[in-house]
């Protein structure tokens, strides 16, 4: 699967956002650099492309910063993907273009439409908050006695 870096900031930025839900407040898009490592000049138009889709909203003032919009459970990585990146392609345009005059591109075409859609159902299966969740766990330290 190919991910544009794009989309893979707005999912670090997502979750980071995720993981600072408890706290109630915002989130400065310079505490989510620091945290993250994710360059500003890129973090800036990566959030604004996620306000706009509506997963994200921003608060004015000294305190301000960037919240999530809705519950991180209802906020999976296909619509972080669709906010930067669109909806992905179902099928290569040459295949598209073939597939009327060619059995192997119809069959081809079939072929990239099934992983296209199988990509989709995964994305959608994992939640801000799975990823939240996953992340603490593994930020915990391992104790031996």
């Amino acid at each position: 699967m190919r991910l544009s870096a794009r989309t893979e900031y707005a999912a670090i930025a997502a979750v980071e956002l995720a993981r600072r839900g408890d706290a109630g407040g915002p989130v400065g898009m310079r505490a989510i650099c620091d945290a993250q490592r994710v360059p500003p000049r890129f973090l800036v138009h990566i959030l604004l492309q996620l306000k706009r889709a509506g997963l994200v909203v921003s608060v004015r003032g000294a305190g301000g910063g960037y919240r999530l919009a809705r519950a991180a459970a209802a906020i999976t990585l296909r619509d972080i993907r669709e906010a930067v990146d669109g909806e992905a392609g179902r099928s290569a345009p040459m295949t598209a273009e073939l597939a009327g005059s060619s059995r192997v591109a119809a069959a081809l075409g079939a072929a990239w439409e099934a992983a296209a859609r199988a990509e989709a159902q995964a994305l959608a299966a994992v939640t801000l908050a799975d990823l939240a969740a996953r992340s603490r766990e593994a930020g915990q330290a391992m104790y031996y006695i």
